[in-house]
């Protein structure tokens, strides 16, 4: 997919660091992979429920050009560092940001794929740390550029997966696919409905003519989420082998309903109960929110976000008190039709649909309350739903 980027000045400064890296006697090629938001359906992709991203205006870009040895040679604008390594040397080496692109480099390789030797600059504007997935971003990238430059043959489904495959085995992240996903296919203006089981997808038109998303970062991550996040999934599975004696069917939450989970309620237990009901009532919301976008009833669809951290927040136990405190913020607002901590929790972002001609004065309050609360400065973002990875012309 070709297009015209949406942050000429940012190509224009990847691309000079480009020429004073290598020199400029070479054909370039640049390509831009999105960051992503996730609208509704929060810790349903490992029970194999649905999710609601989209891709946004936030992204990584590569400058690249192939070379004719077996060097690769990396440059992060960003950092302003460099790295090189050999495609018959993929050691895992002390610096952490060129796990990304090394990873990539041995998927490639895994698939008895062969590439020469590159050269990239890259950089991006994709907040780090704001849960909108850089490293997803990151990978998808790189991967088009070379499956571009290369003629791997790859499909966009491959470029996914194998970009979770690098996170999950050579970074050693255990990553879902939700984020690579809503890189590699979003569409602008609409969002995309992700059935995490089977892969299918369905898009869904959000349009941004009256409203505005917002981010609103805390700034603060707790050391809580990744041992919280292990947990969560141990009690989720707790729950589906209770209710699995009652319908053999149930392989997963997924396949489990709110009226199950109620009628079974004293012998769940109470923390694995409202678990349980947190992940059966949030896959139901996401198939409900996607008819209320096609009814056009954005308001209503806002409604649901509320209902979505109702559930983070007090069942499923994942938020914490600077993301409670910047969506109370937001309830008793005219121009704010729907708020709730987005991503795995305890930190990270709440996501806000605030009409457009009022995100001025909401983000001056919202950053006056929270350095009034907390004493911290709050970081906004505003983001668009742009189209996903593609080549720059």
């Amino acid at each position: 997919m070709k297009m015209t980027t949406p942050d000429l000045d940012l190509v224009a400064s990847i691309k000079d660091k480009y020429f004073q890296q290598f020199g400029d006697d070479h054909a370039i090629q640049v390509f831009r992979s999105p960051g992503r938001i996730n609208l509704i359906g929060e810790h349903t992709d490992y029970n194999n429920g649905f999710v609601l991203p989209a891709s946004v205006d936030k992204a990584v870009y590569f400058v690249i050009s192939p070379r004719e040895d077996n060097l690769v040679k990396l440059y992060a604008a960003d950092l302003d560092e460099t790295y090189s390594f050999s495609l018959d040397d993929l050691t895992k080496p002390a610096k952490s940001w060129p796990h990304y692109q090394i990873g990539i480099v041995e998927q490639i390789q895994k698939r008895g794929l062969e590439i020469s030797g590159f050269q990239a600059a890259f950089g991006g504007n994709v907040p780090v740390g704001a849960g909108l997935s850089s490293s997803a971003a990151l990978e998808c990238c790189l991967l088009y550029a070379l499956d571009e430059i290369f003629g791997l043959g790859l499909g966009r489904l491959d470029i996914v997966k194998m970009s979770q495959k690098a996170e999950n085995e050579y970074v050693g992240v255990q990553c879902g696919i939700m984020d690579q996903f809503a890189s590699a296919f979003g569409v602008s203006e609409s969002v995309m409905r992700l059935d995490c089981r089977t892969l299918d997808l369905e898009y869904f038109p959000f349009p941004m003519d009256e409203y505005m998303i917002v981010l609103c970062d805390t700034s603060v991550k707790h050391s809580l989420a990744s041992s919280e996040y292990n947990t969560r999934r141990l009690e989720c599975e707790k729950g589906v082998e209770i209710l699995k004696k009652y319908d053999p069917a149930i392989q997963s939450l997924r396949d489990a309903s709110p009226e199950l989970v109620e009628a079974h309620r004293d012998e769940l237990g109470d923390v694995v109960y409202r678990r349980c009901k947190f992940i059966t009532e949030e896959i139901q919301r996401v198939l409900d929110a996607c008819e209320l976008l096609v009814e056009g009833n954005l308001p209503a669809f806002g409604s649901k976000m509320y209902e979505t951290h109702d559930g983070l927040q007090h069942e499923y136990e994942v938020s914490c008190p600077e993301l409670d405190f910047l969506v109370l913020q937001t309830r008793n607002n005219p121009d704010v039709i729907g708020a709730r901590m987005m991503g795995g929790g305890f930190g990270g972002c709440t996501i806000n649909l605030v009409k457009k001609t009022t995100v001025d004065a909401f983000e001056e309050e919202m950053k006056v309350a929270y350095q009034k609360q907390y004493n911290i400065d709050l970081p906004c973002y505003r983001v668009k739903i742009t189209d996903g990875t593609g080549e720059i012309v």
